[in-house]
């Protein structure tokens, strides 16, 4: 099979904010403790903070500008208030969202620090669900006051000196969702946001905020819940959020891994839906997609092990993944490149041991499968996002349909003279691929991957590089470039490129 992607230089959809390569952290099963905060831990691999130096020195290749936190269902039952001051007075607190016990050894100032070890700036999400705009309002105030205020002076005195200077909040979690502490309707939330938006922005007028979208596309307030909020809030806030975990619950390979077809219907919506609220107020604000939530996860999330038994840190929710569960999430990544005039900000869903790229034992680490694609593209998306035209195959895609068998997403940064193209193939058959820019020569390629192997394979501790990705060799002649991306597979390559 054969296939061609064409794309123009001059034709983007906008330049790729590199926040879409965000992570989320929440305080769930071994997420933070035993995943980032191991202070306990005997086989040295910790710091002085407590903070698993195997698992930062993981997370630094993916490259997250930003990272969420603390929730997640967690939130909306939460007191920010218990997780500062000397650890050993700390409440422990039962835990609604995942019946769990919560020692809250590790709270806000732990997580500033964390986020200066990696490298990262912080997302922090506010509790709108049990908690009032005014407990939000001063978490504003304890991270970006300088200081002379009651509770900034309560941060200098818990050891920061200077301010966090958070710039970006959630109002709350998941607000449409039943499970929710505090779940309401959309007109309720929506006046909830709007008072917390106000304290908060009188803190620190900077700051840029972040409302509860649909958290599932199958409930039945979907799209009309979001419209309820924008409507409402649109002036106050300058993203929406918007959550998806996809799963191969049926077994059906071939309609799982044309996934992505579902993330661009996603974000068709979501465009259609800000267009029409943004006409109907004859607004000149643009207000953007948060894609907080993301990943693939479907296999541990049923009966009790959703569940923590009223245990502190149970091992809960840790998926493992194979070859088809990272191809997916290329997938996201790819829609988010291709929509970036539309979806600014993105977390895949989490980051340690809880649906995770990164799972830890006391003496040592995994890298998951769906690791490397986000690795693969974090380190080679930079610049305007090119708008793909793909010529090619399609193929039986199940419940699906007709779906393209190839899955592109193309990036160039002529200042810094390379372009990027990354290329899925959905089928069980070899693809050669053409890519091409117009007004641009690609002249040699600087570094090509590709992953692929058995669909259904597993990194393990046993063996732990089973999915790993592999260089190729890309010819490239008279301005165009031409590879094989093996079925299933994932290829990424960079190019040196100069416009003609």
């Amino acid at each position: 099979m054969a296939a061609r992607v064409t794309s123009w230089i001059d034709h983007s959809a906008g330049t790729v904010d590199r926040r879409i390569f965000g992570g989320f952290l929440e305080h769930l099963g071994r997420a933070v403790y035993g995943g980032v905060y191991d202070p306990g831990n005997a086989h040295g691999l910790t710091d002085s903070d407590g903070f698993r130096t195997d698992v930062l020195d993981a997370l630094r290749p993916l490259q997250m500008p930003v990272v969420r936190y603390p929730g997640g269902n967690f939130v909306s039952n939460y007191d920010w208030r218990d997780g500062i001051g000397p650890a050993a007075q700390r409440p422990r607190r039962p835990d609604f969202a995942w019946r769990s016990i919560e020692s809250n050894r590790f709270g806000i100032d732990e997580f500033m620090r964390w986020c200066r070890a990696l490298g990262t700036s912080p997302m922090l999400a506010v509790n709108l669900g049990t908690a009032s705009a005014r407990e939000a309002a001063e978490l504003v105030e304890y991270c970006n006051l300088p200081g002379g205020t009651y509770w900034s002076d309560r941060r200098r005195a818990n050891g920061a000196a200077d301010p966090y200077g958070v710039t970006l909040w959630c109002l709350g979690n998941e607000m449409d969702g039943p499970w929710q502490a505090g779940h309401t309707t959309a007109a309720d939330y929506a006046r909830r946001a709007r008072q917390a938006a106000a304290l908060m922005r009188g803190i620190d007028p900077s700051i840029a905020l972040v409302a509860c979208g649909s958290s599932h596309r199958a409930l039945p307030t979907y799209l009309e819940w979001d419209r309820v909020v924008l409507e409402e809030c649109w002036d106050e806030v300058d993203y929406i959020s918007v959550h998806r975990y996809s799963g191969n619950v049926e077994g059906d390979v071939a309609a799982f891994l044309a996934e992505g077809v579902a993330v661009d219907r996603v974000l068709d919506d979501y465009a259609g839906l800000l267009g029409y609220v943004r006409g109907r107020r004859r607004s000149h604000k643009h207000v953007h997609v948060c894609f907080d939530e993301w990943n693939v996860w479907y296999r541990e999330r049923g009966g009790e092990r959703e569940h923590g038994g009223w245990q502190e840190a149970p091992a809960m929710l840790e998926e493992r993944y194979n070859l088809e569960d990272a191809l997916v999430c290329a997938q996201y990544l790819h829609a988010f490149i291709r929509r970036a005039n539309l979806v600014r900000i993105a977390c895949l869903a989490q980051i340690v041991n809880v649906i995770a790229p990164v799972v830890t034992r006391p003496g040592g680490l995994l890298l998951q499968t769906i690791y490397h694609p986000f690795a693969m593209l974090s380190s080679a998306a930079r610049g305007a996002s090119l708008v793909p035209v793909v010529d090619g195959p399609t193929y039986e895609a199940g419940r699906r349909g007709e779906v393209p068998v190839l899955d592109a997403a193309l990036t160039a940064d002529l200042d810094a003279g390379t372009v990027t193209a990354s290329l899925l193939n959905r089928s069980f058959e070899p693809l050669a691929v053409e890519v091409a820019v117009e007004g641009v020569l690609l002249e040699r390629c600087v570094s090509a991957e590709v992953l692929t192997g058995d669909p259904a394979a597993t990194n393990g501790w046993d063996r732990p590089d089973a999915v790993r990705p592999t260089r190729i060799g890309v010819a490239v002649s008279d301005g165009t470039a031409r590879l094989d991306v093996p079925g299933p597979g994932l290829a990424v390559a960079r190019f040196a490129a100069a416009r003609r």
